[in-house]
């Protein structure tokens, strides 16, 4: 208890002087400002046990690591994060947007799965790092979905036109499911134990997920609408996303998506009762999973940022750190700018380029691909598990705080061409 106790006075301690600091002096996105900083203090904490301790880089660095990214998220509050950033999607938008969300969250990340393995392959050729094709296909099926954390997070507060924030937003909650179904085929590769095609697997992940949401939010939903206490509905929308997710553990599904089914499902009820004139009290319900996902969101970027200075064990830190976002960024420009041929008329004016190029740039990664990075650690020779973990830890803080930060100076240049053109 007492271990327990000192690892969350530590990271709420950062949480509130490092968002106290960034309110009054920075004022960067709330989210960046943790990460940047963390990875701040990191560093000092590293320079001064070099210094002062003698200790090597490895030995500081583990003290860092005193909290389990993987567990957190995947066995701990991924479902809750997720379903706080779904509960009040619309699905009249959703539909209206169906077909682009469904080829940038499938196609999209299939594609970009395969060019930034074929890429960061072909790199490693030249290097010499040995690394097989296999290995690196794995390595993009970790790296290609984007984050709905840090979509639903950091995007929102850039006021993006409703339609194209809802299609980055939608995209990212969806494509879990396709990640996660890549990265058990390319790690069944990995390992020579692959049984299954990844359409298969994809089924398995994604159909199973989306029946299991269904069926525990019909469940419990009648109970959500029917009592009259408020924290009673907020215990009702608990168990019915914690259920959904353990019985994807149970079943091999994912929970992932299950969680995000849940949190369409809810939001998509609860406006039904209201179009009905049957008004539900949920301001009890809203401020709780706001709060909820703040809280959450907060201690994932602080643990992210002390968690980043790991990239300084991989050797060619450098090298291979730019190649990796080089990869990445090329393989998602390549992949949204294909499905982007399929995709109809596009939203709010825009033309091709300037909506690959949104996207491109809007394509977040986050904690979820560290977590998978992670889970590598049992497959691959400690050489090449750094490399992965490396590359993924350079390109989810490139995206999230170098493309996070010039979000909003790049959405306005894109306005201005499309005003330019269009006069």
């Amino acid at each position: 208890m007492q271990s327990f106790l000192v690892k969350v006075v530590i990271i709420l301690l950062l949480m509130v002087c490092l968002g106290y600091f960034n309110e009054k002096v920075t004022k960067f996105t709330y989210e960046i400002s943790l990460m940047l900083f963390s990875i701040v203090i990191g560093a000092v904490l590293l320079g001064i046990g070099a210094g002062v301790k003698g200790e090597t880089a490895a030995e500081i660095l583990g003290q860092f690591q005193f909290v389990n990214l993987e567990n957190f998220l995947t066995k701990g509050v991924l479902c809750f994060m997720l379903f706080a950033g779904s509960c009040h999607m619309s699905l009249r938008s959703f539909k209206t947007h169906a077909r682009t969300i469904t080829l940038l969250s499938i196609g999209a990340t299939l594609l970009g799965a395969v060019f930034y393995g074929l890429l960061f392959y072909g790199a490693g050729r030249l290097l010499g790092l040995g690394l097989s094709l296999p290995v690196c296909l794995m390595f993009g099926s970790i790296t290609a979905p984007t984050d709905p954390i840090a979509a639903t997070s950091i995007l929102k507060k850039f006021n993006l036109p409703k339609n194209i924030g809802f299609i980055i937003e939608g995209e990212s909650l969806l494509n879990d499911g396709v990640g996660v179904a890549l990265f058990v085929c390319f790690s069944g590769m990995v390992t020579a134990e692959a049984n299954q095609g990844f359409f298969a697997v994809m089924g398995r992940e994604l159909l199973g997920a989306v029946v299991v949401g269904l069926a525990v939010t019909f469940l419990v939903f009648p109970l959500f609408k029917r009592t009259e206490d408020e924290t009673r509905q907020i215990f009702a929308s608990l168990l019915a996303v914690s259920a959904a997710y353990l019985l994807c553990e149970i079943f091999d599904f994912s929970g992932a998506i299950a969680s995000v089914v849940c949190g369409v499902m809810f939001s998509a009820l609860r406006n039904r009762e209201t179009e009905a004139g049957r008004e539900m009290e949920l301001e009890k319900f809203d401020i709780f999973w706001e709060m909820l996902d703040t809280l959450l969101n907060s201690a994932l970027y602080v643990m992210l940022g002390l968690s980043f200075l790991r990239i300084l064990t991989m050797p060619q830190v450098l090298l291979l750190s730019v190649i990796a976002i080089a990869a990445n960024f090329i393989g998602r420009s390549c992949s949204v700018g294909a499905m982007s041929l399929f995709a109809g008329k596009l939203p709010d004016g825009y033309d091709r380029k300037n909506f690959v190029a949104l996207l491109t740039w809007g394509g977040l990664r986050g904690g979820l691909s560290v977590a998978l990075a992670m889970s590598t650690s049992s497959m691959l020779p400690e050489t090449i598990y750094h490399i992965v973990l490396g590359g993924t830890y350079a390109i989810v803080f490139f995206t999230t705080v170098v493309q996070g930060m010039t979000m909003k100076p790049v959405y306005r240049h894109i306005e201005r061409n499309l005003t330019k053109h269009a006069d």
